[in-house]
């Protein structure tokens, strides 16, 4: 048994963000992760430097002053989407015609190093032993004065037991609901909020091919683009800030459901891109597919539809803490605006914060 101030369930963005400002309150924390790396959904396998966003890719300043004082505090550098030039349409019967682009109004911006480099700016600012890799937690119980929390696997011998003043809940409220045994059990109007919360991306995959140089560019192309036809339905422009190395980027239009495995979707990719941006696009020197509704500590079996309307929580009587204000709700999914997004994810962790150190 160890006993702690708080425990932070979810090592992702709204999770290492609760964990910072709790920790320049002097708070003892446990942050439990279930996979063996940090970051939730945001995902970046590096290659020779370069970091190939697989999760969210994309903040707009006008729209995200919480994301962008983050940025700020952390020292990161962005840089302007690349928009310019035509973009690219196939129609269902494979036919490709070029069209003026959709620039994004406001303008978006990615980030230097990835949306991994807001996690790791974040990490570097908390003792290492605050974050337990490998730690999913199987049940939650309320007890007199805070929590109890079990990690391991339901119905077998935990792998450890924390005790917690207090309890944020920093993973998507679906998944949580279909994973975690509360007792006493939640209510019945909480259970279905939880429920009707859709995972945003959880549905959803995305590939990322890097390249030394961009045909599309020469073409005359902005690497936007839209099929009909799949297996991607929507294509951006990844590349460097500098230019190199060069990317194409973009999202499965195919249901999870009727995905193939990866080695044969990836296939499925690279047959494609030639179509749009050239013969030289089959042949990238790297490339990346990430299926999230694979992904176990992501998606659970209500997500296996890709939402298209961004998550709204609507728990019974709007509290997102509850046990007597000894458990809070945190994680993107919750925000009372911007669900879904990184400012989401911000807003619901300073929410949170904001009850434990009133309580």
């Amino acid at each position: 048994m160890e006993k702690t101030d708080v425990v932070i369930i979810g090592g992702g963005l709204s999770g290492l963000y609760a964990a910072c400002l709790l920790a320049a309150q002097n708070k003892a924390i446990a942050i439990l992760e279930a996979r063996d790396r940090v970051g939730g959904r945001i995902l970046c396998p590096e290659h020779e430097g370069f970091f190939a966003d697989l999760g969210p890719s994309w903040y707009w300043p006008a729209l995200n002053p919480k994301v962008v004082s983050l940025i700020q505090a952390l020292g990161l550098q962005s840089f302007p989407q690349f928009e310019k030039g035509m973009a690219r349409f196939m129609a269902k019967d494979g036919h490709v015609e070029n069209f003026p682009g959709y620039p994004m109004d406001p303008p978006g911006r990615r980030l230097e190093g990835g949306m991994a480099s807001m996690i790791k700016g974040l990490c570097s600012r908390l003792p290492r032993s605050d974050v337990r890799l490998n730690h999913p937690v199987c049940e939650i119980q309320r007890q007199d004065h805070g929590v109890r929390v079990h990690v391991g696997v339901l119905d077998r011998a935990p792998q450890c037991v924390l005790e917690a003043d207090h309890l944020i809940l920093a993973m998507p409220p679906r998944l949580a609901a279909s994973s975690i045994l509360f007792t006493p059990d939640l209510s019945y109007g909480l259970t279905q909020a939880m429920l009707k919360a859709s995972t945003w991306m959880a549905g959803h995959a995305k590939f990322f091919a890097l390249y030394d140089k961009a045909d599309w560019l020469s073409m005359g192309f902005s690497g936007q683009g839209f099929s009909l036809c799949g297996p991607i339905g929507e294509f951006h422009d990844g590349s460097a800030p500098e230019g190199a190395p060069y990317g194409l980027t973009g999202f499965s239009n195919i249901p999870a459901l009727r995905r193939k495995d990866d080695e044969t979707m990836t296939q499925a990719v690279l047959a494609q891109l030639p179509c749009l941006f050239g013969e030289n696009a089959k042949t990238p020197v790297k490339i990346y597919y990430q299926d999230w509704a694979r992904e176990k500590y992501t998606a659970a079996e209500y997500d296996q539809r890709s939402a298209h309307n961004h998550p709204e929580f609507h728990p019974p009587g709007g509290k997102t803490s509850i046990w007597d204000g000894s458990f809070h709700f945190a994680g993107s999914e919750t925000a009372d605006y911007y669900g879904g997004y990184l400012e989401g994810a911000l807003s619901s962790a300073e929410r949170a914060v904001a009850a434990i150190i009133q309580n």
